[in-house]
């Protein structure tokens, strides 16, 4: 346990927090910083540590980043502000009439709101042999020190996704030394953040690093006695493996809610103010559904939290707005960067420019008159001021190659 609880002020709710991601860590700063004396704070974290920042995991497996260079709040932050945390200490049950959380070691608290951010869970294929010794996922530091070990053996490994987390794990085991292959359903890499073309270009980047892409791949089997030997393809390929990575998503961690009866759908469903069906209980992060949509990006997850400090610091008009996102490959030595609204249609136009020399690529999709979407690979130096386009919404009245070029753009007043 980290932090010392200070003494209750008869003034002081009780404030209790299932979950230590970045989200919540983003929502006790706020509130920190707003409210500084208003809340008894108590944090369950089921990881046996502290709030670290997950979107370096890759830095960390690559090597280039040690555990302690991406902790975000370390022991001595919760001590200082009088937060009790509760380390390796999973939250079984929420009574919603007592207002109490109970942990799987029987400690039971109560509180006056209640925040849950229980994350998400990875998808796993149920495909035969998925649990076998050697298969593993990528979304917390335990996953990154497995891959670690396996990787001291400098054998091969199969990376099943051929999205940002498996090309991150892919990337990272390579620089570790191993012999990596990555399969993926689609036809293209990244399909969700890139076109076709751009995904193509990444594909042939990586491909360039050492490492194999094999697209329009279904796994039909993962083959062995006791630990992984080989992954098994629906047209028969079969790839030797020491380590298969499952990166094919995730999907809400809403258990919880739903067994403490809250409105749960695809994730625990939250309104315009982050609460729940319960207004005594706010959830936030990738456990959460938000007017039907669920969200894994960080962006949105800050915002979620910026919306629950408020309304904890006694805003009560401060509501979730959901905006374009933008994503960028964390690899060293690729340069990939999409944003906004991106799929082809007829109400909409496009500027491209493309370099195959320099392998270079970009793409602004423009509807109406305004900038609704980017993909840019190769050179992404204008990506933060491209997104601040999107994110603006204004109108067009310049040049769209200007735009491309780095030039500011013109728009309409």
């Amino acid at each position: 346990m980290s932090g010392k609880p200070t003494q209750r002020h008869a003034a002081r709710r009780r404030l209790v927090v299932v979950g230590n991601g970045m989200a919540p860590g983003r929502v006790l700063e706020r509130l920190l910083e707003a409210a500084p004396d208003a809340w008894d704070i108590t944090i369950f974290n089921a990881e046996s540590r502290v709030n670290y920042d997950r979107i370096m995991l890759s830095p960390v497996l690559a090597g280039e980043k040690t555990f302690d260079q991406i902790v975000i709040h370390g022991d001595s932050w919760y001590e200082r502000h009088g937060i009790t945390l509760h380390k390796g200490t999973t939250v079984t049950a929420i009574d919603r009439a007592a207002k109490t959380v109970t942990a799987a070691r029987g400690h039971t608290v109560r509180y006056d709101q209640l925040l849950i951010a229980t994350g998400s869970l990875p998808i796993i294929i149920p495909v035969p042999g998925h649990t076998l010794a050697g298969v593993l996922s990528y979304r917390d530091l335990d996953d990154v020190h497995a891959m670690l070990l396996a990787a001291q053996s400098r054998g091969k490994a199969v990376v099943i996704g051929g999205g940002l987390l498996g090309l991150e794990a892919a990337a990272g085991l390579r620089e570790r030394g191993m012999d990596v292959t990555v399969l993926h359903l689609l036809p293209t890499l990244m399909e969700r953040q890139l076109d076709p073309e751009a995904g193509m270009l990444l594909q042939r980047t990586i491909e360039a690093r050492g490492i194999k892409v094999i697209t329009q791949a279904n796994t039909k089997a993962i083959l062995g006695e006791k630990k992984v030997e080989a992954v098994e393809l629906a047209d028969g390929t079969r790839l030797p493996a020491d380590l298969v990575i499952m990166a094919v998503g995730i999907r809400p961690n809403a258990g919880l809610g739903r067994t403490a009866g809250l409105d749960v759908g695809r994730g625990i469903k939250v309104d315009a103010a982050m609460q729940t069906s319960d207004p005594d209980i706010f959830a936030v992060g990738e456990c959460v559904e938000v007017a039907g949509d669920v969200f894994g990006l960080v962006a949105p997850l800050y915002e979620m939290a910026h919306v629950i400090a408020a309304r904890l610091s006694g805003d009560t008009a401060t509501t979730f707005q959901r905006k374009a996102l933008a994503t960028r490959l964390k690899v060293s030595g690729i340069d990939l960067f999409s944003a906004g609204d991106f799929v082809a249609g007829s109400d909409r136009d496009d500027a491209v420019l493309r370099d195959p020399a320099r392998r270079v690529y970009k793409r602004l999709v423009f509807k109406d008159g305004r900038l609704i979407g980017a993909v840019l690979f190769g050179d992404t130096g204008d990506g933060a001021r491209i997104f601040s386009i999107i994110q603006s919404g204004g109108t067009f009245v310049g040049s769209r190659e200007a735009l491309m070029f780095g030039f500011a753009p013109a728009m309409a007043a």
